[in-house]
């Protein structure tokens, strides 16, 4: 896909760099915090450490690093057993996804878009050849060169749409990695509370040191259900978010190579692409195109 000197957003290339507050960029993109998730895991803790101050409590009875250690190790080692390693290590890389927003790039792929219809409208679908070399998103890229090498319509939507289902099935693994998590936290929170207790029954002679003890051992459970409904699952939730809006922007680009493969009316596909723009300002796509 041809844009002004910028990637897409499978594209992360080079050091990252701190541009306006909030923001960085990594290649060619820029990224900006998304307030959403760190505001919600903000308000989440504190809601917890105010209710707990208020009903007597003290924040440092949870801070306990043996019971995180348990629960953090025992839940990372049984995706690990679950899941093979190249996963896991990709769903840790998705997490840019859910602590970070690229631009939007829909604009700019619907406006190349549209640049490529007129052109093949005037000059053939040959002289979209010239475009091959300027184009970094693969599937833009694979869809126009077998529109240009002469595959119908029928045959181009079959093989990309192929190409979609095998990425979107790789794609659903990743979301998966933090599902299994939330399932297991929970169980190997209880796990360390055991653990606590026996500790404690180990103890019993020293009376005044068991209701301490007990409570300390409670609070790998905590940790279990605190990561499981406050992280593992809402991560789960946004990376499903964040990769179908990737899918519908490649559902997107091969429904208009082959409306440009069919010949339809660039004006007609204008009018169906205008739907994918995020930008406040919507110019005008056939001035856009006409460049």
């Amino acid at each position: 896909m041809e844009k002004s000197g910028r990637k897409p957003v499978s594209c992360f290339e080079g050091t990252p760099q701190l541009g306006h507050v909030g923001t960085f960029e990594m290649g060619h993109m820029k990224f900006r915090i998304d307030k959403s998730t760190i505001g919600g895991i903000a308000i989440a803790a504190l809601g917890i450490g105010f209710g707990l101050v208020l009903d007597g409590g003290k924040i440092a009875q949870v801070l306990q690093p043996t019971a995180a250690l348990i629960v953090i190790g025992g839940t990372i080692g049984a995706v690990m057993v679950q899941f093979p390693l190249s996963i896991v290590g990709q769903a840790f890389t998705h997490l840019k996804d859910v602590f970070f927003n690229p631009d939007s790039e829909s604009d700019a792929i619907v406006q190349n878009l549209l640049r490529y219809a007129y052109k093949a409208r005037k000059e053939g679908l040959l002289s979209l050849d010239s475009e091959l070399a300027k184009i970094h998103d693969s599937f833009l890229k694979e869809s126009l060169m077998l529109a240009i090498d002469g595959a119908n319509a029928s045959d181009l939507r079959k093989m990309m749409e192929l190409h979609l289902d095998y990425h979107g099935e790789k794609d659903a693994r990743i979301p998966k990695v933090f599902e299994a998590a939330a399932g297991f936290a929970p169980t190997i929170g209880i796990i360390g509370a055991v653990l606590g207790l026996i500790q404690v029954m180990q103890r019993l002679q020293d009376i005044n040191e068991v209701g301490k003890g007990i409570a300390v051992a409670f609070v790998a459970t905590i940790y279990g259900v605190g990561s499981a409904n406050l992280l593992f699952l809402p991560w789960a939730g946004k990376l499903r978010i964040r990769m179908r809006e990737r899918q519908v922007i490649q559902e997107m680009t091969l429904e208009a190579i082959i409306s440009i493969v069919e010949g339809v009316n660039p004006r007609a596909l204008e009018m169906q692409l205008k739907r994918f723009l995020v930008s406040a300002k919507r110019p005008s796509l056939q001035k856009v195109a006409s460049r």
